[in-house]
């Protein structure tokens, strides 16, 4: 049979828009359906926006601490329209970039809902139309979501509206305790306002080492934000032009916005994968092997539909390995081991590698070697806050388990360790590295002290 296409691919994300172009690139008929905008999550709703944000909520902390050095800033004056204005254009102009790049490539892109008829055929509901593939790969991201249990959820916002806000709220209650929830909480905090964080479980950032976790709250705590953990939202009803937040244990909150950001679920509803037999995980996540393939041998999938490792790079990996082994010719299997990943809160957090309890749990002998001080910068304004750093090694072979970074620039410093921990360094090449003065990264070279 002629298909209208070699490749359709479902969702212009990050994933989907680097598998489509390569694809293309290598001589493919290839063609991505995005019914939003080009660029997903990340682009659009995600990371870049949100670090954009992240970059303007800490210019309150460096206006204080100048007079330290000796500046002088008799007036300063946050305009949260001229934010949203700067970040709308830039964003912008990335997706036209995305846009522009795919269509270089020789990509085809159609701006419609896409719904699955058969393993082969896709309805465009907008344009009413139908076209066909050899392959085709889903590249649907997640979605944010609130709790249908919270009675008057529909007067929350999630992430995705609080970046169109038209206005700096006065105070807000972010509801959640991963990475959005403690990035958002810095982000309020920062621009001026009263934040509160409510998390239902023991400790904020599950899945993270435990002490991590603690010093991130307590860092939060100190810049202003009242977190409240083991609590959790029953109702919202309007009070005026805010919103009355009751707590399960009888409390009450009055704010101007509450924000869900409890995680993203995969985006897979009215796709029409279950006629197209497509098996799916118990979270609705299409359910793939190695090789990112479905259960249906022409459809695969890759990025956070796939409910995997929920991260941008990890999606365009995934992106990039599918269109290599389809149509380069050069088979690929992506390693989702020792990835770096960041939290993009007031301080950073950056890890790469097991938390000390998984370390335990996977070795007979664990050597733990951490730190923490006041930064230099902080010496000279008085800031109360440490940067955190921690060492997990395996104690049979000295080899760099993990390794844990709260404190300024920790992504970036992340990063490069990350491709020490992937080439399995050990304890003693860490203290054979010379260390960089004056810098917080060297005590990462310094550690002596074995603290487990």
């Amino acid at each position: 049979m002629a298909y209208d296409f070699d490749l359709v691919t479902i969702g212009a994300g990050s994933g989907g828009t680097r598998a489509t172009r390569l694809a293309a690139s290598y001589g493919a008929r290839a063609a991505v359906v995005e019914e939003y905008r080009v660029g997903g999550t990340c682009v659009i709703r995600g990371c870049i926006p949100k670090k954009l944000l992240v970059y303007a909520s800490r210019f309150s902390e460096d206006f204080e601490d100048a007079a330290a050095f000796g500046w002088h800033v008799p007036h300063h004056e946050f305009k949260w329209s001229t934010l949203i204005a700067n970040k709308d254009r830039e964003i912008a102009r990335l997706e036209a970039a995305y846009t522009k790049n795919m269509a270089s490539a020789g990509a085809e892109l159609f701006e419609d809902r896409a719904v699955l008829r058969d393993p082969h055929t896709v309805h465009l509901l907008k344009a009413d139309k139908t076209i066909t593939a050899e392959t085709i790969l889903i590249a649907t991201g997640g979605r944010a979501w609130i709790p249908d249990s919270v009675d008057g959820g529909d007067l929350a916002i999630t992430s995705n509206e609080a970046f169109l806000l038209p206005d700096l709220p006065h105070s807000v209650m972010i509801v959640g305790g991963g990475y959005i929830a403690v990035e958002f909480a810095g982000i309020f905090c920062g621009l001026g306002s009263k934040t509160i964080l409510v998390h239902h479980g023991d400790e904020i950032l599950r899945g993270f080492d435990h002490e991590v976790r603690a010093q991130m709250r307590h860092e939060l705590q100190k810049r202003g934000v009242d977190v409240l953990i083991k609590s959790s939202v029953v109702s919202i009803r309007r009070d005026g032009p805010r919103k009355r937040v009751r707590m399960a244990d009888g409390t009450e909150h009055l704010v101007d916005e509450i924000m869900f950001a409890v995680g993203r679920r995969p985006n897979t509803s009215a796709l029409g994968l279950e006629h197209c037999g497509v098996e799916m995980t118990e979270r609705r996540a299409v359910k793939v092997d190695a090789t990112s393939r479905s259960s249906q041998a022409n459809i695969y999938a890759v990025g956070d539909v796939t409910d995997r490792v929920n991260l941008t790079p990890v999606a365009i990996r995934e992106g990039a390995a599918f269109a290599e082994s389809l149509y380069n010719n050069k088979p690929t299997i992506v390693d989702h081991t020792n990835i770096a990943t960041a939290v993009f809160g007031t301080p950073e957090i950056g890890v790469v590698g097991l938390t000390e309890e998984r370390a335990c749990a996977l070795y007979p002998k664990v050597d733990v070697y951490r730190t923490a001080f006041r930064p230099m910068k902080a010496t000279m304004t008085g800031r109360d806050t440490q940067v955190f750093m921690k060492l997990v090694i395996d104690a049979e072979t000295d080899r760099v388990l993990g390794c844990h970074i709260v404190g300024e620039a920790a992504a970036e410093m992340i990063q490069c360790v990350a491709v020490a921990v992937k080439m399995n360094a050990t304890k003693a090449d860490f203290d054979a590295t010379m260390a960089l003065h004056p810098s917080a990264a060297e005590e990462l070279m310094l550690l002596k002290l074995r603290v487990k």
